[in-house]
């Protein structure tokens, strides 16, 4: 499965994007996806993740309530909805996918990495 990220790009704080995430061939049901993100000079974090059991989307604190993961199946692409973007939610944001059950946080269990879009939030 190869991934491809797109939808960054520059707003002011406050302001929206959506990320989507295509994957390149017909995904297999049980995928998860998450969204990872990379500030300059930081290490690489977790931001949201979808489940494929239909379990609940996972959030990390510093977005939850701002972002919103979601699937068009049909399109076999996942979004990420960012809302009230703020300056520190600048980053690059990579989409990820894995076919096991290990921990959906931690970026070591996914297999597959798009190559990152671009988001620049200005104060």
């Amino acid at each position: 499965v190869q991934l491809q990220a797109f939808g960054g790009g520059s707003v002011q704080d406050g302001g929206s994007l959506r990320l989507s995430c295509d994957a390149s061939q017909r995904t297999f049901r049980a995928i998860d996806v998450a969204w990872f993100r990379q500030a300059p000079g930081k290490d690489r974090e977790f931001v949201s993740a979808m489940p494929w059991r239909g379990d609940r989307p996972l959030y990390a604190v510093s977005v939850k309530g701002r972002f919103t993961i979601s699937r068009n199946s049909a399109k076999d692409t996942w979004y990420l909805q960012m809302n009230s973007l703020k300056p520190e939610d600048t980053a690059v944001y990579y989409c990820a996918a894995k076919t096991n059950s290990a921990d959906l946080y931690k970026m070591n269990n996914y297999d597959y990495w798009g190559q990152g879009t671009e988001v620049t939030v200005s104060s």
